[in-house]
Parts: C-alpha cells; structure tokens; sequence
C-alpha cells in the first residue's frame, strides 16, 4: 500500500511539474497579446505551484505515517529540497502577483514574469532528480 500511495503522489507531483513549465512556456509563446488567455495561465500557474507544494509535503508526511519518522534525507537532497521549496514559494508568489496585477503590466514585465516562471519550474525540476538520487 506504502508504495501505491507513493506512486500516487509522485504522479500527481509529475503533472504539477509539468504544468508549471508547459504554463509558463505557453504564456511565452503568447507573450504581447492574448491577455485573457496569459490571466487564466497565470491562474492555471498558481494552482499548479500550490499543487507542487501539497503533494511534496505528501511525501513526508506519507512516510511519517507508514515509517514513523520524516524522510532521511542529507547533504545534497537537503539542499535540493530547498531550492524547491523556494522555487515553488517563489513562483506561487509571482504567479499570485501576475493575477493581481496583470493588467498594469507592459508586455516587457510579462516577459520577465513569464522567463522567471519558466526559469523557476525548470530549476524545480532539475533539483528533483537531485533530490531522487541523493536521498
């Protein structure tokens, strides 16, 4: 059962990854016009950052239940770890901004949100597979 739940997460944690950036890529490709559409990116970027968070803290909190303890995670994962916990509380933190104030942006801040998303869901992503194999 322990591994069900765990393939569970991992692959609600997958799509959340790939929102993210598949978001953040599109809002690009988008970039300039399309206003409407970029708002509900934005939005779509939120709820996937949150869900990046939520199924992340899944992990520990399903191995405090069937092990008893927190992960045993060390050296490089811890530091992976936290570069995605501050990826994801800095992209959820951007993504809310972009929604709150969107409409007052030049189409110059709506790059650099957008190139910041992206760079923040790719090195999200990239620090996963530290955080994989050095756990």
């Amino acid at each position: 059962m322990q591994n069900i739940i765990y393939a569970l997460i991992q692959v609600i944690h997958n799509f959340g990854a790939v929102t993210v950036v598949g978001t953040a890529a599109s809002a690009l490709w988008l970039a300039g016009g399309h206003a409407a559409v970029q708002h509900r990116l934005a939005v779509l970027t939120a709820i996937a950052w949150a869900v990046q968070s939520a199924s992340g803290m899944l992990f520990g909190v399903s191995t405090f239940y069937f092990e008893g303890h927190l992960p045993d995670i060390h050296g490089i994962a811890v530091d992976a770890l936290l570069i995605k916990i501050g990826c994801a509380s800095a992209g959820f933190i951007l993504a809310v901004t972009y929604v709150k104030l969107d409409s007052g942006w030049t189409v110059a801040k709506q790059l650099f949100a957008w190139r910041a998303s992206l760079t923040l869901g790719m090195i999200a992503l990239s620090s996963a597979a530290f955080l994989r194999w050095f756990s």
